[in-house]
């Protein structure tokens, strides 16, 4: 991906590359930069002496070169921006169309995200997950053992699992597994849950 650290050195190749530019005719459309009166007044001053007419050609030299650097900066911002918005779809695909469900909660136990799996495997729709108590969702016995494997992350566990229940329609019996942990940053938990025998590791 491109990035917008500067290094050293960047700058001659933008001053090398914007040169190029306008030898060849190649530079990019103005994004609406203009030479400012102050600069005009300096070039109309040295342009009317004789002995300082190079010098004018000079100054007005820079700042065409000055203004196609601002240009291809200006087409890299923009290709940048587009990159990551590709790969923020990319990655939100991946999250959406999941064969499992991928939950995000607080550390508390209260859901902030769900892919479309994960509604299904509880029954639910994701706008009515969100905000609600993940726990609300199982079957009142499996309550415990969703607290006690929020409560091994809080203690410091890398990595927790547990097997819970889900009573559907007819009382039809679901039974789950869940694989979480701690998010990098920590103030979020992130959950793997599949059918019981298909069991992912996070």
């Amino acid at each position: 991906m491109s990035s917008l650290t500067h290094h050293p050195g960047d700058h001659d190749r933008l001053r090398s590359d914007a040169e190029e530019r306008l030898r060849e005719g190649t530079a990019p459309p103005s994004r609406g930069w203009t030479i400012s009166p102050d600069a005009l007044a300096l070039l109309y001053r040295l342009a009317s002496n004789p002995t300082e007419a190079g010098e004018a050609l000079k100054l007005l030299h820079e700042l065409q070169t000055h203004q196609v650097e601002l240009d291809l900066q200006h087409e890299q911002l923009v290709a940048n921006e587009q990159e990551l918005a590709q790969e923020r779809d990319r990655y939100k695909a991946l999250f959406d169309f999941a064969p499992v469900g991928y939950f995000a909660m607080t550390p508390e136990g209260q859901v902030i995200e769900a892919n479309l799996a994960g509604a299904q495997l509880l029954g639910a729709t994701r706008t009515s997950l969100v905000g609600e108590s993940l726990a609300g969702f199982l079957a009142h016995g499996s309550q415990p053992a969703l607290t006690g494997l929020l409560g091994r992350l809080r203690d410091g566990h890398a990595q927790a699992c547990c097997e819970v229940q889900r009573t559907g329609e007819e009382g039809v019996v679901h039974e789950l597994h869940v694989v979480a942990n701690t998010s990098a940053s920590g103030d979020s938990v992130l959950l793997i849950v599949s059918p019981s025998g298909q069991s992912p590791e996070a």
